[in-house]
Order: structure tokens, then sequence, then C-alpha cells
């Protein structure tokens, strides 16, 4: 396949995506099979993706059973992204796979750097949360409101602040 025709497929799965099955139309029960079904994403059936979510990208994000995403959230697919099962995400949660290395005076953002990001089964992400490329964020942890996720969280810790830092291991 030609360079333009993947850049065209890709413009047309991310309108399908983003428009299409991202619409307030579309069921949030039926949006994760209708996006699995266009792209290579895979999506437990039992995930409820509410309206509005962007997925950025077409690397692959895997989204567990009962798992729920909701409106507003932006998940970029530059690298791999994988939700474990009965996670919930708040909304206008921004999952970022990509930055730049600190390039010289004439232009900063440098090379382009892309790490996946993992977040376990059971956890609770809150609203507005930021988590940056390469983090693993363990089972059951929470992250409350507002914080940004720099480093790995170990499972069942509650993270708060910016940059989030433990503050309690929940039982």
């Amino acid at each position: 396949m030609s360079k333009v025709a993947e850049q065209l497929k890709a413009t047309w799965i991310d309108a399908a995506i983003n428009g299409a099955a991202g619409s307030y139309i579309v069921p949030r029960r039926v949006r994760g099979a209708l996006i699995s079904l266009i792209s290579r994403h895979q999506i437990d059936p039992s995930a409820n993706i509410a309206a509005g979510v962007f997925l950025g990208g077409i690397e692959g994000l895997t989204i567990g059973p009962h798992s729920f995403v909701n409106y507003r959230c932006f998940i970029d697919l530059t690298a791999p992204v994988t939700i474990g099962a009965k996670t919930s995400l708040a909304y206008e949660v921004i999952i970022a796979t990509s930055s730049h290395e600190l390039g010289g005076p004439q232009e900063r953002a440098g090379n382009r750097e892309r790490r996946p990001v993992n977040i376990g089964n059971g956890c609770w992400i809150g609203a507005r949360v930021t988590i940056l490329p390469g983090v693993s964020i363990g089972d059951g942890c929470v992250i409350a409101a507002g914080s940004v996720v720099t480093t790995d969280c170990e499972p069942n810790g509650f993270y708060a602040g910016v940059p989030a830092e433990l503050k309690r291991i929940l039982a």
C-alpha cells in the first residue's frame, strides 16, 4: 500500500472512530464494539465508552471487561495503551504516549519519543488526571482528580498532586 493510501486509510479510520462512533447518537454499550470493528483496537464488549472520547493515533488500545471511559477523555495512541478490567476513567482524563526529547535553542521540541501506558485492573482515575508516557499504574490504584502521573504507581496506592505522589496504601 502506498504512503498516500495508508494516510488516507488512517484519516478515514480516525473520522469513523472520533466522528461517527464517538458521537452521542451511538449508545455507550455499542461504542466499544463499533470501535473494535473498524480499527485494530481491542475493547471488551462489556466496556462502557462515553461520547466525545477522542482516540488519537493508530497504535493498539486495549480495554478490559466492565471498564468505563467517561466524557471527553483523550487517549494518545502513538504507542499502545492498556486499560485493565473494572477500571474507571472520570471526565477529561488525558493519557499521553508521546513526548519529545529536549532539543537545542533553535527547536526545543526535539526528536519524538513514544512509550506505552498501562493501567491495571480495578483502578479509578479521577477527573482531569494527566498520565504521561511510559507510566504503569498498578492494580487497584486511585489517582486523585487533577493529578499529573509522571512515574509508575504501585498497586493499591492512592496518589494525588502535581506530580502525583503516593499518599497511602489502600486496604
